[in-house]
């Protein structure tokens, strides 16, 4: 391979040019290397478009080479107060980007979590006169209890009983679905279910469309959730043995609540059974109530 005195090398002379838009930068350096035989030197100019490398000498390199200054290297620049922010997008933007955020910055509007609405905007009623006041907190009138503890639960474990029935009738008549879960056995009989879980499962099949309006009371749809969730209270009130007693109008409402929900389930064997109680029931107290010792 043969090397001519235009290779550039280590001992080379070169001449480098930046451009960038309108700007230039210009790097002219020139190094001699004394254990050199001939003296060499290049001329790279990057930008646009490429030099030639290994250029003759150059007057301009001439002058290059007497001039040098082997503590440093010239460069030819323009003064900074001819650049504008515009030729350099990237220094102006990054700039930007690393002033600090602005300290006046909105905080969120989110609630602390030991907020609720009545701790925004809210008003307070007049306060009622004293008198008023004073005959609401008389002694509450004694509410007609005829029936014993034991009779009360006999009376919702009837209608908790009847209720479960009446669900699980409905749900294999029309062959509605029932989710299976790990932590229960399958469905074979009414009692596999508290009254609480056939509610839930109605109120799902009705709130996703299951429950077609047509096997319904009237059509019923809309009603029915209504109607299931009256008649919660009473698996309530038949497993809690520490309730207080409850009046004799409170009992016949739970029974009247689960004659609603056989009907609009169009159950009739199960609105007998719960017509028949509510009677039974309704004689029971009336007869307490004119004969305090009378036992039925």
């Amino acid at each position: 391979m043969d090397i001519s005195p235009s290779i550039g090398s280590l001992g080379s002379g070169f001449d480098t040019s930046f451009r960038n838009g309108n700007n230039s930068r210009r790097l002219e350096t020139s190094v001699l290397n004394q254990g050199s035989p001939w003296p060499v030197s290049s001329s790279t100019t990057y930008g646009t478009n490429f030099g030639t490398i290994g250029s003759a000498l150059t007057p301009q390199l001439s002058q290059a080479l007497s001039d040098y200054d082997p503590e440093g290297y010239g460069w030819e620049q323009d003064p900074p107060s001819s650049r504008t922010s515009s030729e350099y997008p990237n220094e102006s933007s990054r700039a930007t980007g690393n002033m600090p955020r602005t300290q006046g910055r909105s905080h969120s509007q989110r609630r602390p979590p030991n907020r609720d609405e009545f701790d925004g905007p809210h008003q307070f009623l007049e306060r009622p006169s004293t008198s008023s006041m004073a005959t609401q907190e008389q002694e509450l009138p004694p509410v007609p209890t005829n029936l014993y503890v034991q009779e009360q639960d006999d009376v919702l474990s009837q209608v908790n009983a009847a209720l479960s029935r009446c669900a699980f009738d409905f749900v294999a008549k029309y062959q509605f679905p029932i989710p299976l879960e790990p932590d229960k056995r399958p469905v074979s009989t009414p009692g596999d279910r508290e009254w609480t879980e056939w509610v839930y499962l109605l109120k799902r099949l009705a709130t996703k469309r299951r429950i077609p309006a047509r096997v319904l009371y009237n059509g019923q749809i809309k009603q029915l959730v209504t109607v299931l969730e009256n008649s919660l209270e009473m698996r309530h009130a038949a497993r809690n043995q520490s309730r207080p007693l409850k009046d004799d109008r409170n009992v016949l409402q739970l029974i009247s609540a689960g004659l609603q929900v056989a009907k609009i389930l169009m159950d009739a064997d199960t609105m007998k059974f719960l017509d028949g109680l509510y009677a039974r029931t309704e004689a029971i107290i009336h007869a307490r109530r004119n004969n305090p010792g009378y036992h039925a």
